[in-house]
């Protein structure tokens, strides 16, 4: 169905309403007027919608309210892409590289353990955990640095 007939056959409905309550507010009680009013409005409104007339004005404002074409606007005001920086650009100028340490040879990291050089996986898991609790930086006595050493002797350890 098409819209513009269901629009019309609505606000036919309340045009013939408005007419009835502005009988009824002569014939009963004048403070009907403001209900008449109201129906009055939105019959208006029904109809000026219904008819295509409110499209037309939101059409003609849009044009005569255009910015300049965009060549001379810049876009989005970013200006030319040469001088546009992006954002990993500036994240990446604004970190700064730790030095790493240097690889951990198997010896240390069995140290780092607490295990004898040699030992199987299933102790090597079991001192690698027991090492996390110890030196976690959320515990007591934990340190980011130590906890670091102790990854990277477990992940070296199980990657042989």
């Amino acid at each position: 169905m098409n819209q513009s007939r269901l629009l019309l056959s609505l606000t036919a409905v309340f045009a013939g309403m408005t007419v009835l309550f502005l009988v009824l507010s002569f014939v009963f009680t004048p403070a009907m007027l403001v209900a008449t009013a109201l129906f009055g409005a939105t019959t208006y409104a029904l109809w000026f919608h219904a008819t295509g007339k409110l499209q037309q004005q939101v059409y003609r404002q849009a044009r005569t309210a255009r910015s300049p074409p965009r060549q001379e606007r810049g876009g989005f005001g970013a200006g030319p892409r040469q001088q546009w920086r992006g954002p990993r650009q500036e994240r990446r100028q604004r970190q700064v590289r730790q030095p790493s340490r240097p690889n951990q040879s198997v010896t240390e990291a069995y140290q780092i353990l607490g295990l004898n050089p040699g030992a199987d996986a299933d102790a090597v898991r079991k001192a690698y955990r027991k090492r996390v609790k110890e030196t976690h930086p959320d515990t007591e006595r934990g340190s980011e640095e130590a906890f670091k050493r102790v990854t990277e002797a477990y992940e070296r350890l199980s990657n042989r």
